[in-house]
């Protein structure tokens, strides 16, 4: 991602001074982007009053930069998010069913990310095990202490906001897996499922899993079908970007097969342009801009070299590539389009 702030700073002099205080610091990553944070945090001096509204971004700062340190050295290693109740007892059929996921999706060659907590979030993590785990705490009065899986692995952080960890949590995920459970849960899922619907997250797989002939996915998606897409709230395409199952290999294999042939996409200005492992035939890409062509604005779909932009930020330069202009709104359409690549 391009992270270089090209605005021109406002009062020369200070920006001078910053510049100094970052040579100071012996310089690093991003300097102009860094200069533009501090710039930024003096403007509070004389924009923001509140003690309260300022300890918010203080607080904030502290826990985004700490747990980008800490996923910085697994960036290379797809993870999977799994969200659940901290309520489910070990007993019960949810809790061996997140434990047996957490095992298969681990040897699928995924890490695994929970809240590290208990009840779902430990059984995923005793599945994964604590070295293909990370735990996203939250402080709360009740409930939330770590569970003894993760709590004394360095692959744990403890938010004190919970922006702040689902920002965490949707940045690093390449696939998420909900499990039965209260609102906490439901907020998860359908947080995710706006961020991918209006272009805000990467796409990627959302499985909801049930317990063997549970209906607890199923009562909810026919509160979305019933309510939500018959009063035309939503798209029927957005059906598109969750899956059902109560099978946990099944849930592997969902995850398993986005990343088939997919491997990410990103907007080069108008252009939006999709990573590939293998890119497709002349044949295919005829067939998919004639099934497509409801989601395409401008160019069609044609392979292409790395950009320029791409280029300058060494994104992913091995990758094949094809590229087109998509309509920045029917994301779930982009999900088929994501399906049709993946089984060619």
């Amino acid at each position: 991602m391009n992270t270089k702030v090209n605005k021109a700073p406002a009062d020369p002099e200070l920006r001078r001074r910053v510049e100094e205080l970052i040579a100071y610091k012996g310089g690093g990553y991003n300097e102009e982007a860094v200069a533009d944070i501090i710039e930024n945090a003096l403007k509070l001096l004389t924009d923001v009053k509140d003690s309260g509204d300022v300890r918010v971004i203080q607080t904030a700062i502290r826990e985004l930069r700490y747990a980008f340190r800490l996923f910085a050295p697994y960036a290379h290693i797809r993870k999977v998010t799994i969200f659940g109740s901290a309520r489910i007892e070990p007993d019960k059929r949810e809790y061996q069913q997140a434990v047996e996921f957490g095992r298969k999706i681990v040897k699928a060659g995924f890490m695994v990310i929970t809240g590290a907590g208990p009840g779902i979030m430990q059984a995923g993590h005793e599945g994964a095990g604590p070295e293909n785990s990370f735990g996203a705490n939250i402080r709360l009065p009740w409930e939330q202490a770590a569970n003894p899986i993760i709590r004394e692995d360095k692959k744990l952080v403890t938010f004190k906001y919970f922006f702040t960890r689902k920002l965490i949590f949707i940045r690093h995920s390449d696939a998420i897996a909900l499990f039965p459970g209260g609102f906490g849960t439901l907020d998860e899922g359908y947080e995710a499922l706006t961020l991918m619907q209006t272009g805000k997250s990467q796409l990627m797989p959302l499985v909801l899993v049930d317990r063997p002939g549970g209906t607890y996915w199923k009562t909810w998606d026919k509160h979305v079908r019933e309510h939500l897409l018959r009063d035309e709230l939503i798209s029927p395409d957005d059906l598109n970007l969750y899956r059902i199952t109560d099978n946990t290999d099944e849930a592997v294999r969902i995850i398993t097969r986005f990343y088939r042939n997919f491997h990410s996409t990103r907007f080069v200005k108008d252009l939006f342009v999709i990573r590939l492992k293998h890119a497709p035939t002349d044949t295919a890409i005829e067939a998919m801009n004639e099934d497509f062509a409801d989601i395409i604005v401008g160019p069609p779909i044609h392979r292409i070299e790395p950009t320029p932009e791409e280029r300058e930020d060494n994104d992913h330069l091995d990758l094949a590539r094809i590229a087109f202009g998509f309509n920045r709104r029917d994301y779930g359409r982009l999900r088929q389009l994501i399906d049709v690549l993946n089984s060619l």
